[in-house]
């Protein structure tokens, strides 16, 4: 799928699934054929029409008492008080596989109410007011997490309210100079890009839900880009940053860099709505690339590529995107996408006895000059670890379909598939031992029988002492029990992923589905730092209940 990234996709992504129904492609006969003998999908479960924009189930009577509604509406205006029906289904989770199986088969939970302030001072009286008559509070950006970051979890509560931020999407005080801007938390990525075009000026961020995801989504999960690597993760671009809270505004970063003490930029860029709503950014900016060259390397096998992107992080001369499949992906790549131009990839690397390697990706952004001063420059380290160089078409086909993913996703569902992910990032000199120990726990996992799980694998944001591993999981899905199936596997490897020494997460955050492991990650005092920091900002509690810390 080639995507235009001059054109604003649709604001609100179908409940059931992601995006816009009408850009998917469908799963082609021979991919389905494919993983009908990998995985064991059923023939059977492909349907002949899409599952239903909305699930046909009955909803709760939204329980706001009358005394908040009042409060709510003198904070935000009776118009921006939502109680419809297809407003609470559109908040009543994010888009990781459990959310769409829960959406799928009806059994969510629903927020009372929608709320969309228009300024700081609206969400202020807003969280007075939760406050108060003792409502939780779920801010709501885009509504992408995948670890169920925006599930409206009411347990406790009078009623739930999904503090939507879309109103807040301005961008002002550009300074062309300091190359800094400040943006709010409601403003999408393709928007933000836009109108920083206009002064030649760009973010560089772009993760796979670039599309629909918000500025204040990424601030508050840290997300890393698909050129993170060159241009440096979300929170490596906050300068400063403003939180409503229900204790008050909190406002804090002042210059380039500052030794005033610990840095409470960084407590509050990372903690997913549970200490406040971000409500306000300075950000770094850039010029906007002269040029951008993407190209396809080949490795022979997977130890061989991370051992030359280490190599390339540690010398200064890593590409702005790198993006280094194992075997197993990269034959799932080339089986599920289809093309002639794929077909003659396929024959390429089978005469260059590379048909079990692995495909890197790799992308370069600046000015002519610079770019080919990096490209040569990289390339000789590419080769003389082994890399056979593809040329361009291979990352200029990565880079027109890399927002395709979710929708094949929704593909893959539609036929029977369990289809989720997860990632982590360690140390190089445990990256190639992590790798394996991840697959052979998700393989025993979800195997029936003789019948095996695909495993799939990447590596995509480098450093000088580690790398992300990011893994794509797919499985023939028992119906049955759908959640369970998933939920074994995920417990399973992320105790693997834990006591190896490397982190929960290295972008997809903390949400519902990590913070039991929040003690192993940062250790008991230091959850309890956040409590007690939590306990000041939020004396009621009310903030995002049941994120980023384990049940006390």
């Amino acid at each position: 799928m080639t995507v235009d990234e001059n054109t604003l996709p649709v604001r609100d992504m179908v409940t059931t699934g992601w995006g816009d129904p009408g850009r998917r492609t469908g799963l082609p006969a021979a991919a389905r054929s494919w993983l009908g003998r990998r995985i064991g999908l059923p023939d059977e479960k492909d349907p002949d029409v899409l599952p239903p924009a909305q699930p046909a189930v009955p909803l709760p009577v939204p329980a706001v008492p009358d005394l908040a509604w009042t409060a709510l509406a003198e904070a935000v205006g009776a118009d921006n008080l939502d109680e419809s029906r297809e407003a609470r289904l559109r908040h009543a989770g994010g888009k990781s596989y459990l959310d769409l199986v829960r959406y799928r088969s009806g059994a969510i939970s629903v927020p009372d109410v929608v709320v969309t302030p228009g300024s700081h001072q609206e969400v202020l009286a807003v969280l007075a007011a939760c406050s108060k008559f003792r409502l939780a509070v779920v801010p709501f950006g885009g509504g992408t997490s995948v670890v169920g970051g925006v599930a409206p979890i009411g347990d406790g509560y009078r009623a739930v309210v999904s503090l939507d931020l879309r109103r807040m999407d301005g961008l002002s005080q550009m300074d062309t100079e300091s190359l800094t801007v400040w943006a709010e938390p409601g403003l999408r990525g393709p928007e933000a890009e836009r109108l920083l075009g206009e002064h030649g000026l760009t973010l560089g961020h772009h993760p796979q839900s670039w599309e629909h995801a918000t500025l204040g989504g990424y601030a508050a999960t840290r997300s890393a880009g698909q050129a993170s690597s060159g241009y440096g993760r979300f929170d490596d671009m906050v300068l400063a940053v403003r939180v409503a809270t229900p204790a008050g505004t909190l406002q804090v970063g002042r210059g380039p860099a500052s030794a005033a003490g610990p840095d409470l930029r960084g407590l509050l860029v990372g903690s997913e709505g549970t200490l406040g709503v971000i409500t306000g950014m300075r950000l770094r900016v850039r010029r906007k690339p002269q040029v951008i060259a993407d190209e396809g390397w080949s490795f022979k096998t997977f130890a061989e590529g991370t051992t030359a992107l280490r190599r390339l992080a540690q010398a200064g001369l890593a590409p702005d995107i790198a993006r280094l499949s194992d075997p197993d992906e990269t034959r799932a790549n080339l089986a599920l996408a289809p093309g002639a131009k794929t077909r003659l990839l396929r024959g390429l690397l089978a005469v260059r006895g590379r048909a079990g390697g692995c495909l890197l990706v790799t992308g370069w952004e600046g000015t002519e000059g610079s770019v080919e001063d990096r490209r040569r420059a990289a390339g000789a380290v590419l080769r003389a670890n082994g890399g056979l160089r593809l040329g361009p078409a291979v990352g200029e086909a990565w880079r027109r379909g890399r927002y395709h993913g979710p929708y094949l996703r929704d593909d893959l569902l539609d036929a029977g598939a369990l289809v989720e992910t997860l990632e982590t990032a360690t140390s190089w000199s445990d990256l190639t031992g992590l790798h394996e120990a991840v697959r052979g726990t998700l393989r025993y996992s979800l195997s029936v029988g003789t019948t095996q799980p695909l495993v799939l694998a990447h590596v995509s944001h480098v450093y000088p002492t580690g790398a992300s591993l990011y893994f794509t999981v797919l499985a023939a899905r028992d119906d049955d029990r759908a959640e369970e199936q998933w939920l074994v596997a995920k417990r399973m490897a992320t105790d693997v992923i834990v006591q190896s020494g490397a982190t929960l997460t290295h972008h997809h955050a903390i949400g519902t589905d990590h913070r039991d492991w929040m003690v192993d990650e940062v250790g008991p005092l230091g959850v309890e730092v956040v409590r007690a920091v939590k306990g000041v900002l939020d004396p009621q509690g009310v903030l995002n209940p049941g994120k980023l810390l384990p049940d006390a």
